[in-house]
């Protein structure tokens, strides 16, 4: 049993632990900057999708419902200007996490292959390929790799943890080198709908691919958009080889999305309204986190687009997060996402109005 498990890093949580007792002991309570988990509520006409579908008996389909296939469509050819999409082009997974852990075991890779992500990057890219057996690479230019045994590219625009956006341009040139040596790219798009500084592109758009999306799939969430964490919904769209062979091993291990989910899915994509107002609720709090870092002598590199401040004092990660804890706010040390990060700390903003303004209030003194 601990065969499998014994490729893995220690699960980085686990080491924040006695930083967040420290924080929570804070006179008035912790305030968690540490995860990016959406505290909003769910918009009411997703509650009610989900409510009206809540009798449903049967299983599901991995494929997904027919509405559900068009609804990712439709969005993907309205909000990220993919074009010529057809059911093929689309497939629904269990939440994005889910797809990044297990993509590389799906795709069939394992020992001699490589699997390569940015240096400073969400841990479950390595996750993934050392589920497999696979070797994980490193990279700060992609183009720069070495393409020799490399079956899998991840891209993540904009970034977790830095809040990066790719240009078109950078997108434009790495879907070129992946397709110049067969090399099969996935991006992570997740946080595209929350854009601050930048507008983020799609290596979806026909600037990007070429209106082509042999050997490309971008990979989107609801949870980030909707408030939908707890749902556990997302979608793939891009290669239909690629995703046809996907569903045939997603069928074979039952990875369904439950129907009412499904249902909620769609009322989700169909509208915008609710997405507008929670990017009002993240620009405020994040205006108020930055500048009461700022004012606190802290450095906000990157961060123009996700839900996280990218912040260092030029100091340990974990001094910077011991003395935070301090004050009752607990923040993830950036070598959680890799080496290159151990002198800054990732600030998310997702806390309610209410612990912002505590956040930024102990920031102050």
């Amino acid at each position: 049993m601990g065969t499998v498990s014994s490729r893995l890093p220690v699960f980085p949580w686990d080491r924040l632990e006695p930083y967040k007792n420290t924080a929570a002991a804070y006179a008035d309570g912790i305030v968690d900057l540490s995860v990016g988990t959406p505290v909003d509520p769910v918009p009411a006409l997703v509650r009610q999708a989900l409510t009206d579908a809540a009798d449903s008996p049967g299983y599901p389909t991995v494929w997904g419902t027919a509405a559900l296939r068009d609804a990712i469509t439709g969005w993907a050819q309205r909000r990220l200007g993919a074009t010529g999409l057809a059911h093929t082009n689309v497939l629904p997974v269990v939440g994005s996490k889910e797809l990044v852990a297990w993509l590389p075991t799906q795709l069939g890779l394992g020992a001699g292959d490589r699997v390569a992500y940015p240096r400073l990057a969400y841990p479950t890219y390595e996750v993934g390929a050392r589920l497999a057996g696979a070797e994980p690479v490193v990279y700060d230019d992609p183009w720069e790799l070495d393409p020799a045994g490399l079956k899998l590219l991840w891209l993540n625009s904009p970034s977790n943890p830095t809040g990066r956006v790719l240009s078109a341009d950078e997108l434009r040139r790495t879907v070129a080198w992946a397709r110049e040596h067969g090399v099969l790219l996935f991006s992570d798009e997740c946080y595209i709908e929350l854009g601050w500084e930048a507008d983020p592109v799609s290596v979806l758009h026909p600037d990007v691919c070429g209106g082509s999306y042999d050997g490309i799939v971008a990979v989107h969430s609801l949870s980030k958009r909707s408030n939908l964490a707890g749902y556990r919904a997302a979608f793939l769209v891009g290669d239909d080889a690629v995703l046809g062979e996907l569903l045939q091993i997603r069928k074979h291990g039952g990875m369904m999305i439950p129907a009412p989910v499904q249902a909620a899915t769609v009322a989700a994509l169909g509208d915008t309204e609710h997405v507008g107002e929670q990017r009002e609720r993240y620009a405020r709090r994040r205006t108020a986190l930055r500048e009461a870092l700022e004012a606190a002598g802290f450095r906000v590199e990157h961060s123009e687009a996700s839900l996280y401040l990218w912040a260092t004092r030029d100091e340990s990660c974990w001094d910077t997060v011991g003395d935070l804890a301090k004050r009752g706010i607990l923040v993830a040390p950036g070598d959680f996402y890799g080496s290159a990060g151990e002198r800054f700390v990732r600030v998310a903003f997702t806390a309610t109005d209410e612990r912002v303004d505590e956040a930024v209030r102990r920031l102050a003194q």
